[in-house]
């Protein structure tokens, strides 16, 4: 497992590279990282949630899929305490961005090629109790947080959001056994297949408007990327170990708490005009990073789970 999710890793870290030359190119530019940022928000995402929910009733997944549902919940509130604890207002204006990216992981991008490399069909179908829960948290909480105040506006755009709409839908479909004709369905599982490779594009499109010397310079990136590479992940192993849960059902919970810091917090911060660039930094600087932590992370989730 540990060898699979470095290969995988490495992967990603090159379609990133990519990217990261065409923007020094000028083939592309923040007009059209916007674009591509809406358009995986907005279309593609909501196509993953969808196609991943087209599967066959299993009594076994759907138990295994109500307590995935349980612990990232879980997993998620403790970050969201976590980070409200060493992550401080007074530490300075984007202390918001902070927060998200210690709390939020790339549990979509990067997550649904690490999990079904290692633990095939059935560990992506528990990523998506995952997933569910990250885009609630995130289109609601997230939202109050980039925007750093609380308004019944942010709400209701999270949950009138195509994630979110998409997510219902999935799970009626779901559970009802109701089948998006082939026709339908087909084009939608282009898109979704689209996931990764354009969230990476993101990244290293953002990352190429950053000063390099600057980002590994910052004792702060290393600070939030700790608490979300190690310390959060450390505490999950702990819970998981707690709840004692299915195997297949820790290790996806685990996988995806570990991932780095979340593209859509990129996304976010340009949608919500924020400081996108320090958010790339983190980004960047976290999934870097992860390509080492994510194996030993699960290496420790071996020993102890």
């Amino acid at each position: 497992m540990f060898i699979l999710i470095f290969e995988q890793l490495l992967k990603m870290f090159f379609i990133m590279l990519l990217a990261f030359i065409c923007y020094k190119l000028k083939l592309f530019n923040q007009e059209g990282n916007r674009t591509v940022s809406d358009l995986l928000l907005l279309v593609v995402n909501p196509c993953v949630i969808l196609t991943v929910y087209q599967t066959d009733y299993n009594p076994e997944l759907v138990k295994g899929l109500l307590l995935a549902f349980a612990a990232s919940f879980l997993s998620h509130v403790i970050a969201i305490l976590l980070s409200n604890v060493l992550i401080r207002p007074s530490g300075g204006f984007d202390y918001s961005i902070e927060r998200y990216h210690a709390i939020y992981s790339n549990c979509g991008f990067i997550g649904i090629p690490l999990i079904g490399s290692v633990l095939g069909d059935s560990g992506v179908f528990f990523l998506t109790a995952y997933m569910v829960i990250f885009n609630l948290f995130s289109w609601t909480h997230g939202v109050v947080l980039m925007e750093k105040k609380s308004s019944f506006k942010s709400i209701k755009e999270g949950l009138l959001s195509p994630i979110f709409i998409s997510t219902v839908i999935a799970i009626i479909l779901f559970f009802l056994q109701i089948r998006i004709p082939r026709v339908l369905l087909d084009p939608m599982d282009y898109l979704a297949d689209m996931n990764t490779p354009l969230a990476m594009l993101v990244a290293g499109f953002s990352v190429a408007q950053a000063d390099l010397g600057k980002m590994f310079r910052n004792i702060k990136l290393y600070y939030v990327s700790f608490i979300k590479l190690v310390l959060l992940p450390a505490a999950i192993i702990l819970t998981l170990k707690l709840l004692a849960l299915p195997v297949g059902v820790a290790h996806t919970v685990l996988i995806a708490t570990a991932c780095p810091a979340a593209t859509t917090g990129t996304m976010m911060a340009i949608r919500f005009r924020q400081n996108y660039t320090y958010a790339s930094e983190l980004f960047a600087f976290s999934t870097v990073l992860s390509v080492v932590t994510i194996p030993f992370i699960v290496l420790l989730g071996d020993l102890v789970l």
